[in-house]
């Protein structure tokens, strides 16, 4: 079973997918349905779903199922005790947003060192602006040479890697254990050593998984160590960052500047103070939507269900320990 909705079309699964499962396996019942309507007459027959969201109350009626595919990589709302305990695995389709949001922190990265949302304001009101971006407190500066912190440093913050480093910047990781792929990264901190790590980073990034250590892992404090003039991006989750104390910070010009793809209430209600913060550029979300998002997952599924029907190994599994 096959089953999401999202206000957003391009999170929604595209008939194109279970066609080519239908093809390849034609014995097997592949049903794709728009929108949760049918979810719960259909859940006791299922013994594989294919969605982002199945609730507590929900789990209860799908007695045979064996195997959740989650087609976001983050899985925090499927991770209750009722799950957990229930023996069901569950798998995400991590790794085929780091070319997009990769690509995608690369530009922001751009956009803040050569400040290209000011470039753009001046556009819309056909002004000739170049005087006053240059008296800005931070004026025009370049990549190269400078240190980007990378907190998360995951198959996406590797990916950002690769390419800043195209850019010669000095690339710094942060992950749980202070373990990771060092062939980008000049050095890797443990997350309990990342307040030592913040005040020599010119860019820091947030692209971290959202669990219950992650909450909150950007606030006041970390801000407060970070060098004077630095930016923050967060393209990992919205509660990972404080927002309150990153309004303050960019108020103050504590922050040199900005640059969020989430945010902690999406669609960000129209009374947010997001919306007027001083030097903050924001993208809605969009950092992982790419023309080739569902080629990449239905080939991650296909590639899992071979797997699963020849009782292989499964990667991408969600460890519920760690909540990712």
């Amino acid at each position: 079973m096959i089953c999401v909705w999202h206000p957003f079309t391009e999170w929604r699964p595209k008939p194109a997918m279970a066609e080519a499962i239908r093809k390849l396996w034609p014995e097997m019942r592949v049903l794709h349905l728009p929108n949760y309507d049918r979810l719960g007459e259909e859940l006791p027959d299922a013994d594989i779903f294919v969605g982002y969201s199945l609730r507590a109350e929900q789990l209860k009626a799908a007695k045979k199922l064996k195997w959740i595919h989650s087609t976001a990589a983050g899985v925090t709302q499927l991770m209750y005790p009722e799950l957990r305990d229930s023996g069901i695995i569950v798998t995400n389709p991590s790794g085929i947003f780091s070319v997009p949001m990769a690509e995608h922190t690369i530009g922001l990265l751009l956009a803040l060192a050569r400040n290209f949302p000011d470039s753009v304001r001046g556009q819309d009101r056909a002004r000739w602006s170049q005087q006053e971006i240059w008296d800005k407190p931070q004026h025009l500066t370049e990549l190269n040479g400078k240190v980007l912190l990378i907190v998360g440093y995951g198959s996406i913050g590797r990916a950002v890697a690769k390419r800043a480093k195209a850019f010669d910047m000095k690339v710094w990781g942060v992950t749980r254990s202070g373990d990771g792929d060092r062939a980008a990264a000049e050095k890797i901190f443990p997350a309990a050593k990342l307040q030592e790590a913040l005040p020599d980073a010119d860019y820091v990034l947030i692209s971290a998984p959202e669990t219950l250590e992650t909450k909150r892992l950007i606030g006041s404090a970390q801000i407060a160590r970070m060098k004077p003039g630095a930016r923050l991006i967060n393209v990992g989750r919205g509660s990972l960052l404080d927002e309150a104390a990153l309004v303050q910070a960019l108020a103050s010009g504590a922050l040199g500047g900005a640059a969020l793809d989430v945010t902690q209430t999406e669609p960000l209600p129209a009374e947010s103070p997001l919306w007027k913060a001083p030097n903050l550029f924001m993208t809605p979300h969009t950092s992982g939507v790419s023309d080739r998002l569902w080629d990449r997952q239905t080939a991650i599924l296909i590639e899992l269900l071979e797997r699963w029907f020849d009782e292989r190994e499964m990667f991408n599994r969600v460890d519920f320990a760690r909540g990712y």
